[in-house]
Parts: C-alpha cells; sequence; structure tokens
C-alpha cells in the first residue's frame, strides 16, 4: 500500500470514529495518528513519536494562553455583562427596521468579542434578546437566526480560542491574528446586520420598529459597556504596543476582568466557581484536541500527503484564486459535518503549506479559513450554536431556527468573497505591528 493511500485511509477511518462510534475528536485523532505511524514505520517508532509529541505539547508555554482568554470570557460570562452590551446596542438602533435583531447582533459582537464562546454567546443572547422581539412580534425565523448566527462572531473577534490554535499549529503570531480577526469580524457584522435590514424592507412585518430614545439616553447607555471596551482594549492596545505577550495579555485581561466584576458585584462566589470548572473544562478539551491533532499531524507528514498536494495544487493550469477558492469550499462542506476546531487541526497541515506556496498571506489565510469554519457551527447536521438557540427557544420548532439562520448564510459567503478579494481587511492591522 503506498504512502498516499496509507493517508487518505487513515481520513476515512479518521471521519468514521468521529461520527459513527463517537469517541472524542481528539482521542479520535490521537488513535489514528498513532496506529497510522506505526503502520508506516514501525511500533517503537510510533511510541517514541507520541511521547516526544505529547510533551511538546503540554510543556509549550504558549498554550498557557488558552486557559487565561477562557477564563477572562467566563468572569465576563458569569458577571452578566451581556445585558448592559444588548441596552446599550438597543438604545442605539432599536429603532429603525430590524432594529432590534440588529443590536441583538451588536450585542452578541461585543460579547463575543470578550467571551469568546458561540456556545456561551448563543445561550447568553438567547435568554436577553429573544423575549424583547417576541415583545415587538419580530418573526421567529429573524429572531433565531440573528441570534445564531451572530452568537458565531466569537470565532472571529478576537481574543478567539480557535485563532489561537490556528497561530500555535502554525507558528505565526497570535498577535496578528488577533488583529486580522478585527477586520474580519466587523465586515461579518456588517453583513449580518446588513441581512437584517433588507430582510425587513422585503418582509417589514417581519421586523417592526422599537421605541425612540434621546441622544442622552443613548450617550447613558453606553456606560454600561465602558468595562468591557476598556477590558478589550487593553488587550488589543498591549499586545499592539508590546507591553505583553498573548500569554501575558491573557492573564491581565483576566485580572481585570476578575476585578471589575468583584469591585461592582456582579460577580458571586458560586458564578466564580463556575467560571473556574467552566474554563478548566473548555481548556482541557482544546488542549486534548491539539494534542491529538500533533499526532495525527506527525502521521500525515510520514505519508507525505500535506507536501504531496501542495505540489500538486500549485502545478494546476489554472488562476491561483480558483484553487483558493476550491480549498474554501472544501472546508464549507467539512465545516458543516465536523466540528470547526477539529475540521482545521486536521486541515491546516495540508492546505497551509498550499496556501504559502501560492504566494498568500498565512495570517489572511489563518483569519480567512476561520471564517468560512463558522458557518459549520450554524448548518446542520453539527450546527451547534443553532441547536442552543433552538433548545432554549422552546416556542420555535428546530425546522424554523434552522430556516432563519438560511437567510444569513449569503452573509458568510459574501464575507468570503470580500476578503478574498480586498485582502488588506485582514492584513491592515496585522501590518501595523512590528
Amino acid at each position: 500500500m503506498s504512502l498516499a493511500l496509507v493517508g487518505i485511509t487513515g481520513i476515512i477511518v479518521l471521519l468514521l470514529i468521529l461520527f459513527f462510534l463517537g469517541i472524542p475528536v481528539g482521542f479520535a485523532m490521537g488513535i489514528v495518528g498513532f496506529c497510522g505511524f506505526c503502520y508506516v514505520v514501525s511500533f517503537k517508532a510510533g511510541l517514541n513519536m507520541v511521547s516526544s509529541a505529547l510533551w511538546e505539547t503540554f510543556s509549550k508555554y504558549g498554550l498557557t494562553v488558552i486557559p487565561l482568554f477562557i477564563f477572562m470570557g467566563q468572569v465576563a460570562f458569569y458577571s452578566g455583562v451581556n445585558e448592559k452590551l444588548y441596552n446599550a446596542a438597543y438604545k442605539w438602533v432599536g429603532h429603525i427596521k430590524g432594529g432590534i435583531a440588529m443590536a441583538t447582533v451588536m450585542a452578541c459582537s461585543a460579547f463575543a468579542a470578550i467571551c469568546g464562546s458561540n456556545a456561551a454567546t448563543a445561550a447568553t443572547m438567547t435568554t436577553v434578546a429573544l423575549p424583547e422581539m417576541n415583545k415587538y412580534r419580530y418573526e421567529p425565523m429573524l429572531s433565531t437566526g440573528a441570534v445564531a448566527c451572530g452568537s458565531t462572531l466569537g470565532v472571529v473577534i478576537p481574543p478567539s480560542v480557535v485563532l489561537i490554535v490556528i497561530g500555535l499549529s502554525t507558528e505565526q503570531s497570535i498577535a496578528k491574528l488577533f488583529y486580522g480577526g478585527v477586520g474580519a469580524g466587523i465586515c461579518l457584522a456588517v453583513l449580518l446586520m446588513l441581512t437584517v435590514y433588507l430582510l425587513c424592507c422585503i418582509y417589514p412585518e417581519w421586523g417592526p420598529v422599537g421605541r425612540k430614545t434621546g441622544f442622552m439616553e443613548k450617550v447613558k447607555a453606553l456606560t454600561g459597556v465602558f468595562e468591557m471596551a476598556t477590558l478589550f482594549l487593553l488587550v488589543m492596545f498591549g499586545l499592539y504596543f508590546g507591553f505583553f505577550t498573548p500569554t501575558e495579555a491573557g492573564a491581565a485581561g483576566s485580572l481585570f476582568a476578575l476585578i471589575i466584576s468583584v469591585v461592582q458585584g456582579r460577580l458571586s462566589w458560586k458564578g466564580f466557581v463556575s467560571s473556574i470548572e467552566d474554563t478548566l473544562r473548555i481548556s482541557c478539551m482544546v488542549i486534548m484536541i491539539v494534542a491529538g491533532a500533533v499526532i495525527f499531524g506527525r502521521f500525515l507528514a510520514v505519508t507525505r500527503i500535506p507536501f504531496d498536494i501542495a505540489s500538486w495544487v500549485v502545478d494546476l493550469p489554472v488562476p491561483n484564486m480558483v484553487i483558493m477558492m476550491i480549498i474554501f469550499a472544501i472546508y464549507i462542506i467539512g465545516g458543516a459535518v465536523m466540528d470547526a476546531l477539529a475540521l482545521l487541526l486536521i486541515t491546516i497541515p495540508i492546505f497551509f503549506p498550499v496556501a504559502v506556496k501560492l504566494g498568500y498571506d498565512p495570517i489572511w489565510f489563518g483569519v480567512t479559513i476561520t471564517v468560512i469554519t463558522t458557518l459549520g457551527a450554524v448548518t446542520p447536521p453539527v450546527g451547534a450554536t443553532t441547536y442552543v438557540v433552538g433548545g432554549m427557544a422552546k416556542d420555535v420548532p428546530l425546522e424554523k431556527v434552522f430556516k432563519g439562520v438560511a437567510f444569513f448564510l449569503p452573509a458568510y459567503i459574501i464575507c468570503v468573497i470580500i476578503l478574498l478579494i480586498l485582502p488588506g481587511i485582514v492584513t491592515f492591522f496585522p501590518n501595523l505591528l512590528k
């Protein structure tokens, strides 16, 4: 059996394990990677590879950035910052067509920027925003679709755990990936709000206007988001001016979020304990996925599949943009049937060298594929964020939630096309970093 066939067989077996046996993603990648490596090289070499891979993974100082940013987000989540963010967004845009749904997208963007979790943002904003939209008789497809899609911005807007993992996997600057995510996240958020506006122009009854608010009331509402805006700017400007590394930024952000929550009396002891428990659970899950991906990546490396595919794709007699669009199509399809983080970690060793060989900026590629894989969070059969919204919106059938999400899918595709045509949206801020 050729090395390429061994690699392809390993990928197929991995997919079967993931989808039909229900083994956690990290363990599945580790098992397939170890068995494949043993088959290609030797059992002893496989044992040595696993031990060295796990040691290298768990001893990396940079890996500590993951629990730190997750803890910062969990503290913000349990301190109830979501209500302030939504109130501010509602006061500013709630009086226009579909304004409350737009306010929901804006609040999701702001909360996701601090929280970094799709599921937590979806659960929170479903509780806060849906009752308000129901009060104004918003179409359930519009309201649930806005919450589900707005919640996916947590993967793109920094601090994003997915961007951190991509940075660690490709040895790219996490700070530059964060700054690249700002431009891409704003672009996607604007397109989602534009989708709401267009839907309400076509179907005016879907998004009745909310009450008007005066300018001073709008300004007063902004005081509710001052602390979280300061927290976000602390992280981003600290990275930009080199005051601290990404890991130190996570530590500083966590401390500042904790101080704000305690001083304001918004974080109970129970909430603090829950934030620690959730941080440990999520961090362990992410780190095990990273470890499994490292082992699986070593297996792919010995089969030479990443290098063969990179050489084959680069030699195709088609424009580079066509090749990139094919890669993006693979990510769209894969994101619909796999966990986004797992998909990225499996495919990055294959497609990252291709993008670099084609001359594309590695930061741009990392951020853009993150935008693409956010589709997987709202599309079936995985669609975890949509299921969260559907599960909490008891009076809205799940089919209706998915129909509502479908209206927003073109926004993701248009966003990717814009980033492909205008890569400066992603690369402008990273290029400012020294």
